[in-house]
């Protein structure tokens, strides 16, 4: 099962579509315009926020937590380094293997595949394609890959 991930172009805030292998919208995700840190809200269709991804901003190198219902299920922390990042995933139990600023990489639980991520060239906008072993880890690992692109929008800016 697969889900595209489209950056909305013309929006104040980071804003994008997510839509199923059909291209029938899924999810969509965005930002809050006036918050400290980045805060994004992950919502299905019918407006039902599904996760919030937010920026602890009192710490020396950037730091995300996931939350579904309020509870907060994992984080990425990103780890000092001189040349390319790396970032610490604690989440679900998975770990990511791949090159983060490529849009190359697969997210792992033990040894078993959970998504496989890849970047679409040629877009008007990022596009991110997800291909997930189990369709019951969709809400997850979506969680997870946008936390990785604010993480990433962090570290180029």
């Amino acid at each position: 099962m697969k889900l595209l991930i489209k950056q909305r172009v013309f929006s104040w805030t980071d804003s994008y579509d997510v839509y199923d292998e059909n291209e029938n919208a899924k999810y969509f995700v965005k930002a809050e315009f006036l918050s400290l840190g980045h805060r994004l809200h992950v919502y299905d269709m019918a407006g039902n926020e599904l996760g919030l991804i937010k920026e602890k901003v009192m710490s020396l190198l950037p730091v995300f937590e996931i939350e579904v219902n309020g509870q907060t299920l994992g984080r990425i922390e990103k780890r000092f380094t001189l040349f390319r990042p790396k970032y610490d995933v604690e989440f679900n139990g998975w770990h990511v293997e791949g090159d983060f600023m490529e849009w190359n990489y697969d997210i792992y639980e033990a040894c078993s595949p959970v998504v496989h991520i890849t970047k679409e060239l040629f877009h008007w906008g990022d596009t991110y394609v997800l291909d997930f072993a189990n369709p019951a880890d969709e809400l997850m690992g979506l969680l997870l890959v946008i936390t990785i692109d604010a993480a990433n929008c962090i570290q180029n800016n």
